[in-house]
């Protein structure tokens, strides 16, 4: 492999002489999470993973990979080794209790649509 269609690659002289790919020290490239925001007041959102040298790079890449194809006001780039997490082992810990005392925490009991609906037909000028 003699030339690379990654320009990030080519741009760091990662290719040795005999076609196989070195990094030198301080050009370990790291995982960052991205989280895309597409508009004011909306939550931001994963939408996917990359690579990069820095944080500042990150947020280029972020960019140019998340932030041309659809409408985006703001990026996070988040590094992959600070996203911590609970283990699939946990699970019980998010069970909610089902005692019959304590349905007013679920709000599946709710039936707001039918009275929304109803209040939409009686007041339709």
């Amino acid at each position: 492999m003699e030339n690379s269609l990654d320009p990030r690659i080519n741009r760091l002289s990662l290719i040795k002489n005999d076609g196989s790919f070195a990094l030198e020290k301080g050009e370990n490239w790291h995982t960052y999470e991205v989280f895309h925001l597409k508009k004011r007041g909306d939550h931001h959102k994963h939408v996917g993973s990359l690579h990069a040298p820095t944080p500042e790079i990150a947020l280029v890449f972020a960019k140019e990979q998340f932030g041309r194809r659809q409408k985006c006001v703001n990026l996070w780039v988040v590094p992959s080794r600070e996203v911590y997490t609970f283990n699939m082992e946990d699970e019980d810990m998010f069970a909610t209790a089902s005692s019959p005392e304590k349905k007013y925490r679920d709000a599946s009991g709710f039936k707001v649509r039918d009275k929304i609906a109803e209040y939409k037909k009686t007041h339709a000028g």
